[in-house]
């Protein structure tokens, strides 16, 4: 839940900033293109590392049941 609300708020960052650029009158670049992509590839290793211990579980899972059946 971390990562992807991480996730969500540099996307959401980065759409802000794309639809300012977009008005008549330009404000300054308030948004770090550069910090919101680190954030976005972290939030991106978070999801993985989450996922491999998921498939980690669920293969010793299965071990357990091989070694007691």
């Amino acid at each position: 839940m971390i990562a992807q609300g991480s996730f969500d708020r540099a996307a959401q960052r980065i759409a802000d900033a794309s639809n300012q650029s977009n008005r008549s009158v330009q404000p300054p670049d308030s948004v770090d293109l550069s910090t919101e992509a680190v954030t976005l590839l972290a939030a991106r290793n978070q999801f993985q590392a989450n996922a491999q211990v998921f498939q980690v579980g669920d293969k010793m899972q299965k071990k357990l049941l091989d070694i007691m059946a």
